[in-house]
């Protein structure tokens, strides 16, 4: 399982990333599996607790949460896999969520933030696994056309 570790972007993917247009609201759909214990740093004041990964995306959510809200973003949607109906079996996400920000500016300041880099701490400590997407909107019908 090694091979599928996404934890944090590469330089390429966040190179791309800031490529994009700053100034129009994006969408960032998150894709999450916890570890079963969370893996801190043996000298992280958390190290010790003996926390799920779980647990421990709580207290990434608690310690990031502010700096998230003043940048103006905020959740959109969230749920929990209950099947996959296309796509491989081997691939099961324990969280999902929508986050939306209102442009790409408003991410990069939140993640450059001193106390948000000291939050992220309990998310790479959570995470087994993720995925992160930027999504742009886009105007169509209410249909799947």
């Amino acid at each position: 399982m090694a091979e599928d570790r996404f934890v944090d972007p590469t330089r390429e993917s966040f190179d791309a990333f800031k490529a994009l247009p700053r100034d129009v609201p994006i969408n960032m759909l998150n894709l999450l599996r916890f570890n079963a214990v969370a893996q801190y740093p043996a000298d992280h004041p958390n190290a010790d607790k003996g926390w799920s990964g779980a647990r421990a995306y709580e207290e990434y959510g608690k310690t990031s949460g502010p700096i998230f809200q003043r940048v103006g973003g905020t959740i959109l949607w969230r749920g929990h896999m209950e099947c996959m109906v296309t796509g491989p079996d081997d691939k099961q996400w324990d969280s999902s969520f929508i986050a939306y920000y209102p442009n790409s500016g408003a991410f990069l300041e939140m993640v450059t933030d001193p106390e948000y880099r000291k939050a992220v701490v309990n998310r790479q400590a959570a995470v087994l696994t993720s995925r992160l997407i930027r999504f742009g909107e886009m105007d169509g019908p209410d249909t799947f056309g």
